[in-house]
């Protein structure tokens, strides 16, 4: 029987994630992340949930806040939806958890490396095939200026499984299998795939949140959110995609109508400069041109 528990419902994934009772699942994810370079031995949740610390406010589940052995500041979220300047707030975000860090007279030398990590279930740069795209302060022949700065983003839809359903090695295919088919998945399933005893802990955390009343139910509550702003987005494209053939074929319609009176006709690109309203403006004028001559 699948288990039920969709991992990239917020809650779910901060009870994986951000909880001080399973730092082996959050040091296991990190590591993957980050690469091991350098290996990660502890972390500290800043901001867990404990017990029943959580509530039906949209706001009270939010990112994954952390420290490692190394100094360094991670904040994990995950995103289910591609909102609008989502490049531009994982960097703000990034950029201010390392401001942050200094007070008046201390030394730049002090600051530790500020790292996002979004877990994507969405498509952001479908040009590259990435799984895992690692953003840091580079020159275009690849010379680190720092480490201070860094953003990544592991977009789930691009992972596709192996026919054969074997035993899963890549740390980060690992993670993203978990985070894309748990839901759908038995625990004998995942257990198979990813063998690694962390993910049977992963396993149980979602088991828990099954088999707990109150925490099911807040769990539902916020898959509802979820989906709500998904259906909002949904919406909103579809109502930019009519506009959008609206403006096409009133382009179309202008041109035809320049054609038919003998006047110079607009390219394509001149037309798009118009607004709507300006582009129904000539075709009133055009067609009166052509009453006119008839």
């Amino acid at each position: 029987m699948a288990i039920g528990i969709d991992p990239t419902v917020d809650f779910a994934c901060k009870r994986l994630l951000g909880s001080p009772d399973h730092p082996a699942i959050t040091l296991h994810f990190l590591n993957a992340v980050l690469g091991g370079h350098p290996p990660i031995t502890t972390v500290q949740i800043l901001n867990p949930i404990i017990g029943k610390g959580f509530d039906d406010d949209k706001a009270s589940i939010l990112d994954v806040l952390a420290t490692d052995d190394h100094g360094r500041f991670i904040d994990i979220e995950i995103q289910t939806t591609l909102p609008a300047g989502l490049s531009e707030r994982l960097t703000y975000y990034a950029a201010s958890q390392l401001v942050e860090q200094l007070g008046e007279g201390d030394s730049y030398r002090e600051l530790r490396p500020s790292i996002g990590i979004c877990i994507l279930d969405a498509i952001r740069f479908r040009e590259s095939a990435a799984l895992h795209l690692d953003f840091q302060l580079r020159s275009p022949s690849g010379e680190l200026l720092t480490d201070c700065l860094q953003i990544h983003l592991l977009e789930l839809p691009k992972y596709q499984p192996d026919a054969d359903n074997g035993v899963i090695a890549d740390p980060i295919k690992q993670w993203i299998h978990f985070f894309r088919f748990a839901a759908i998945s038995s625990p004998e399933e995942l257990r198979q795939q990813l063998p690694d005893l962390v993910f049977s802990e992963a396993i149980g955390v979602l088991e828990m949140i099954a088999r707990n009343p109150e925490e099911k139910r807040f769990y539902e509550t916020r898959l509802k959110m979820q989906r709500d702003e998904q259906a909002r987005l949904e919406a909103a494209e579809e109502r930019g995609e009519a506009r959008g053939e609206a403006r096409g074929e009133a382009i179309g319609r202008v041109r035809v109508l320049q054609s038919l009176a003998g006047v110079a006709e607009s390219t394509i690109e001149d037309l798009r400069m118009h607004s709507s309203e300006e582009l129904a403006a000539m075709e009133v004028a055009l067609k009166r041109q052509l009453r006119e001559r008839s």
